[in-house]
């Protein structure tokens, strides 16, 4: 009965680690129309990509990367729909702090995105900052006119 409670208290204790290192899903609660940030992460130089879920008023027509602290290279972006498909989008340019991308047309007009995973370069800089990049959605409410 005790290497059960052990086992059990090892179990438990490693799915709370995993939880704290999980990054936080992107929580939409507005539907106007307009632009709304969709989800926000600081990139460094040990990673290579970033992956950020989508919850809530979920339906967006166009999007963005907005960029601070430091400039960043985005390679690519692919977006997961709530239908199951995806869309990959080849970026390939570096973004100035502050700055941001182009805006990228989702397939479809307005669509319920499930998550938006992106990969990046990092810029090396004289001060060694990490970007903070923030992802926004442009909703149309087309559906709803």
């Amino acid at each position: 009965m005790k290497n059960l409670f052990i086992l059990a208290m090892l179990v438990l204790g490693t799915g709370a680690a995993t939880q704290v290192k999980a990054q936080q899903p992107a929580v939409v609660i507005s539907d106007k129309t307009g632009w709304h940030k969709i989800g926000e992460t600081k990139v460094d130089f040990t990673k290579d990509h970033d992956e950020v879920a989508v919850i809530g008023a979920d339906k967006f027509a166009t999007m963005k990367f907005k960029v601070t602290d430091a400039p960043i290279d985005i390679i690519s972006a692919e977006i997961f729909y709530e239908s199951g498909d995806n869309q990959k989008v080849n970026l390939g340019y570096a973004i100035k702090s502050p700055g941001e991308s182009k805006v990228i047309d989702l397939n479809g007009g307005e669509r319920a995105i499930k998550k938006i995973v992106f990969n990046y370069k990092t810029i090396p800089n004289y001060k060694d900052k990490k970007a903070h990049v923030e992802i926004w959605g442009n909703k149309t409410n087309a559906d709803k006119k």
